[in-house]
């Protein structure tokens, strides 16, 4: 399955964005354009990156004249007009949950967005703080990639010490969590080759335990004809490598065999 929209965040603060015209629609656009920390004007700059055109009647006028000048246009209600669409936003802290329907619904949008935003507590917003702040730590305690990912996932997990979901106090600073992590990673020393046995072509049947298997995983042996739909449940910078065959144990990390459903 294609994806039809590529999700992006773009910096905006202190750059222009232009906003052609007036109304409550307009102004919405413009009160969350300026909180994301962009310049609004009201005509073309050579400076402007985007383009939005708002609560105009001759919005098609409007958005051919952005288009002309380089600039990438979205146009409110409109998502045949538009080089981009605006999701509804989940908000926590730094972490920004944006959802989007390809403009075939708002309403669809803003629903799920009432429906996350009384699921997600609040305490993902300081996980994101401490963990954007050891970094550096991160780095020397786990030089290589694939441990580091491993090893935050760990802290991450249902139950771990930054569990997103959990209710337990956090830790002031995750410097010890770190130490257990990196020498866990120290101590694996061979890799896990988890099998995977597919009943049937749809993500939606995947269990529990297959799903976080295929999100965890560092590389996937797959057999021709897997459903791609399967596939994508996996990181998209996680290598795919044919093989008919269960292939042999591999020396780090977490590795996925995916055998399609039987004819």
């Amino acid at each position: 399955m294609a994806v039809r929209d590529l999700p992006i965040f773009v910096q905006l603060a202190g750059q222009k964005v232009v906003l052609l015209g007036d109304g409550d629609v307009a102004d919405a656009r413009r009160r969350l354009l300026e909180r994301a920390g962009a310049v609004v004007v009201a005509d073309l700059s050579p400076q402007a990156r985007l383009g939005f055109v708002a609560g105009a009647s001759d919005a098609v006028a409007m958005a051919a004249r952005l288009r002309a000048a380089g600039l990438l246009v979205n146009v409110a209600d409109q998502p045949e007009l538009c080089d981009f669409t605006l999701g509804a936003v989940v908000e926590r802290g730094p972490v920004t949950i944006a959802i989007g329907s390809g403009g075939a619904s708002a309403g669809l949008s803003a629903a799920l967005r009432q429906r996350l935003e009384r699921l997600l507590p609040e305490r993902i917003g300081a996980i994101a703080a401490l963990l954007g702040g050891t970094k550096a730590m991160l780095r020397q305690a786990l030089p290589d990639g694939a441990a580091r990912r491993r090893g935050v996932a760990a802290l991450l997990a249902e139950g771990g010490p930054l569990d997103p979901m959990g209710e337990g106090v956090l830790p002031d600073e995750i410097a010890q969590c770190i130490a257990v992590i990196a020498t866990e990673n120290d101590n694996q020393a061979i890799g896990i080759l988890e099998e995977i046995i597919l009943t049937s072509d749809s993500p939606d049947e995947l269990t529990l335990r297959a799903a976080r298997l295929l999100a965890a995983a560092d590389i996937l042996w797959h057999q021709q004809g897997v459903s791609q739909a399967i596939l994508h449940r996996a990181r998209a910078d996680a290598p795919r490598r044919l093989s008919e065959e269960r292939p042999a144990v591999p020396d780090t990390g977490l590795h996925i065999w995916l055998r399609r459903p039987a004819a």
